[in-house]
């Protein structure tokens, strides 16, 4: 299998300074929606695109600095519902019905005219790999490189893995937590479901709840080992719950293996896979199989790592990608 290391990384690469973003703004991509989007680093560079996790992550200052700011004119976006984009999902007016895959592709693509981009990098951890891939897959002609971690294929043996008690064996007590808000006569059955009930229900308490422990389960089961912090914003877990949830309910507006299917459409695209070892969110089997379909993808296990892409290891090897595709390497 060529392109493929096992490794624990000694000589770290670390972040680039912190910067501000140099033009910002809301896209109206239709059905009601305003798309928060943001461009830092050099405004002549080689454009790159960051796709957020969840979905219903957002985007955040730091993931600026994956990329070399002198190199890079750098990209960031908020998915529909989240972040700063409008509406919010914990506004009254949201509306899920135009949220799915092909929609979200179709504002990347709307996006990257109104920006006047021909061509970028596409950048993208865990659910922002599977977004990151069926955006390449859709407009291969837009895409020049592919950077992902934490691999997520959305097949549903990876939602039950992690949703419905595969996971559990890892994190018995965290998984008590995550079961709590569920009613007990519903807890042996498909809890994603069991979840979409709640939060989409009439009790706004349950809901806020259902958002809270599932929103935990995620934060607290991210890292190889614990992190210190405290909880997230309850608007902040509603939306990354709720949205999440809609997804996975709907098998991610995907048919099964849709993304390893038509994996042939990239099979020219240069790209790395970060993925490390320990990641329970998304673990290294859906990395490999990718790597296998897509073998000229270079494929980087981290020994030291779990799911997050601020861990050591993991941060290296992305930044290691982005100066390789800057011609740094």
């Amino acid at each position: 299998m060529p392109n493929q290391t096992v490794d624990n990384v000694v000589a770290m690469r670390d972040f680039y300074p912190p910067i501000s973003p140099h033009a910002s703004g809301h896209l109206n991509v239709g059905d009601g929606q305003q798309i928060y989007w943001e461009v830092s680093g050099n405004p002549a560079g080689r454009p790159a695109v960051f796709v957020h996790g969840g979905p219903g992550g957002g985007t955040g200052p730091d993931q600026r600095r994956f990329f070399d700011p002198q190199a890079y004119r750098i990209v960031l976006f908020d998915q529909r519902g989240c972040g700063q984009s409008l509406p919010h999902l914990a506004d009254p007016d949201a509306d899920l019905s135009v949220n799915t895959t092909d929609h979200l592709v179709a504002d990347m693509e709307k996006l990257r005219d109104h920006l006047a981009i021909d061509r970028w990098l596409v950048f993208g951890g865990s659910w922002g790999s599977t977004l990151a891939l069926a955006y390449a897959q859709a407009h291969r002609e837009r895409v020049t490189e592919l950077v992902l971690r934490g691999i997520f294929l959305l097949r549903r043996s990876e939602l039950d893995w992690y949703y419905n008690g595969g996971a559990s064996h890892i994190y018995p007590d965290l998984w008590e937590a995550y079961l709590a808000p569920i009613p007990a006569d519903q807890r042996d059955g498909d809890l994603i479901a069991a979840y979409h009930r709640l939060l989409t229900g009439d009790d706004r308490d349950a809901a806020l709840s259902a958002a809270r422990a599932w929103t935990e389960w995620e934060r607290r089961t991210s890292y190889l080992l614990p992190q210190q912090g405290s909880a997230e914003s309850d608007r902040f877990a509603l939306a990354f719950a709720g949205i999440e949830n809609h997804y996975f309910v709907h098998g991610g507006f995907l048919e099964e293996g849709q993304l390893l299917t038509n994996i042939g459409t990239i099979a020219d695209v240069p790209g790395v896979i970060v993925q490390g070892r320990y990641d329970v969110v998304c673990p290294a089997r859906s990395a490999w199989d990718l790597h296998r379909a897509w073998p000229i993808a270079d494929l980087h296990i981290v020994d030291d790592a779990g799911h997050a892409s601020y861990e050591a290891g993991i941060k290296h090897h992305l930044i290691e990608a982005t100066d390789r595709f800057a011609g740094k390497n």
